[in-house]
């Protein structure tokens, strides 16, 4: 830590340089800027940089470096685990950079590293287009990009990063490189999966497919009914075309006008159809599952962009998330998967999702450090609750599922989906080999590695062991 009057004079210049706003302890707005998505997370920076331009993240990134304080990164999403934040370092915080640039012509669209899903969605509707983006409107693009990117247009249009064409990274030691298949192209590899292991992304390109049309089927049915839907489901999804997408979830029955009264407040079974296309064609698909009794069903043609608001939650609950990828989905999974339904904390905001992938996914390109591609479906034990006092019960829920569905795992994992479950978990996102390249690019661009507080890569000593920090 550098002397006081250094700090102090360094930190006077920062304010007069940025061109954003820069915030430390008692400062108005500082408690908003440290506010994170989970209400689990309370931590208090010393200086959090509110950044404007690429030129303002290059002054930050080195007044850190200069004051070697810990430098966190805060997109313009959940940060669940709360890795956007840290105690006495620096946030250099991207959210004013949102703005979206769609090229029609190009079929690509560039999109700053604050933006979220709902800003990428917005504008380039209009257009007809769209790319795969996370599943709520509030998810931030940079992070779910670089992490793989997982989200109802996968099966159509591969995994987000199937689709990154260009990075704009501020590197450790404040450069400002882009990284492309041409330009910086290692760099460019172990940005397909590795995260903010290497830079600050203040934008990202990515290609554009046409979406002139698209289709929903949400069903409620009774909670007893979860393994017959789930099957019915599973027939569909393997068996048509890669266009479907969506997923079987339980969870409490909102007070939300489509949810019949008797549900609200009690677990329920959803079957989520989405469609990339007309809505006569996703009813053909859909017809196993409208033929099974329903309570509930909202059918027909939607915008992407409001899909994606679907299933948003408020920002401040208590959150704790994993998952598991699944090798394949015989009926004994689906009685273990329904099984934990019944245990989930009822009622809160928590969520018990299985998700199909293939299609895209699994066409997708092999050679990116994504190693969960080949698995059919996915489990997502997805906790959000508001009481601390169910913390202990949510989070050994989300614990158990992953325990009793691991047998059928392929042992890979998203790693957007999950928190902080240690460097074996983070090696079952990236694969090991692609572990070992990866800490070289760790190594050439990190390699004091001050971009840490993340699904950590960390860079080799040089015996070729992973560095200590």
């Amino acid at each position: 830590m550098a002397p006081l009057s250094k700090a102090h004079t360094a930190l006077t210049e920062l304010r007069e340089d940025l061109t954003g706003e820069v915030l430390a302890p008692g400062d108005p707005g500082y408690d908003d800027a440290r506010t994170v998505f989970n209400g689990m997370i309370d931590r208090r920076p010393a200086v959090i940089a509110q950044c404007e331009t690429p030129t303002d993240v290059v002054r930050a990134v080195r007044f850190g470096r200069d004051l070697d304080l810990n430098i966190a990164v805060r997109g313009g999403g959940h940060s669940v685990a709360g890795s956007a934040l840290n105690d006495n370092g620096l946030v250099v915080d991207l959210r004013r950079m949102h703005s979206v640039t769609v090229d029609p012509a190009a079929r690509s669209v560039r999109v700053e590293g604050g933006a979220t899903m709902s800003h990428l969605d917005r504008a380039t509707e209009p257009y007809g287009l769209a790319t795969t983006g996370g599943r709520a409107s509030t998810t931030g693009v940079g992070g779910f990009v670089l992490g793989g990117g997982s989200g109802w247009l996968e099966r159509a249009f591969g995994l987000a990063v199937d689709n990154l064409l260009g990075v704009e990274l501020v590197t450790a030691d404040g450069r400002a490189v882009h990284a492309t298949a041409e330009e910086n192209p290692e760099l460019f590899w172990a940005l397909h999966g590795g995260g903010g292991n290497f830079g600050v992304a203040t934008a990202l390109t990515l290609r554009l497919h046409e979406l002139p049309a698209f289709a929903i089927a949400l069903l409620l049915y009774e909670p007893e009914h979860g393994q017959e839907v789930v099957r019915v489901y599973r027939e569909v999804l393997e068996n048509g075309p890669r266009e479907a997408g969506g997923g079987v979830l339980y969870f409490t029955g909102p007070p939300e006008e489509f949810v019949p009264e008797h549900m609200v407040g009690r677990l329920v079974c959803g079957m989520l159809l989405t469609y990339a296309g007309t809505e006569d064609d996703m009813r053909k698909i859909a017809q196993p599952l409208l033929a099974l009794p329903h309570e509930a069903e909202v059918v027909g043609a939607m915008p992407y962009a409001d899909v994606q608001c679907m299933i948003d939650d408020p920002p401040g609950l208590r959150n704790y998330w994993s998952a598991e990828y699944l090798a394949g989905l015989p009926d004994e999974v689906v009685d273990v998967f329904c099984a934990e339904a019944r245990s989930m904390p009822v009622p809160t905001n928590s969520q018990h999702i299985l998700f199909p992938y293939g299609g895209a996914v699994a066409d997708g390109p092999v050679e990116y450090p994504v190693p969960y591609r080949g698995a059919p479906w996915a489990v997502h034990p997805f906790g959000v609750w508001e009481d601390p006092a169910d913390d202990e019960r949510a989070i050994q829920w989300v614990r158990d599922v992953r325990e009793h569905v691991r047998p059928w795992s392929t042992g890979a994992v998203y790693l957007n989906f999950i928190g902080d479950e240690g460097e074996g978990r983070v090696l079952a996102g990236l694969g090991a080999d692609n572990a070992r390249r990866l800490m070289a690019v760790k190594d050439e661009y990190d390699p004091d590695n001050v971009f840490r507080f993340n699904h950590n890569i960390p860079p080799r000593d040089p015996k070729g062991r992973p560095a200590a920090h």
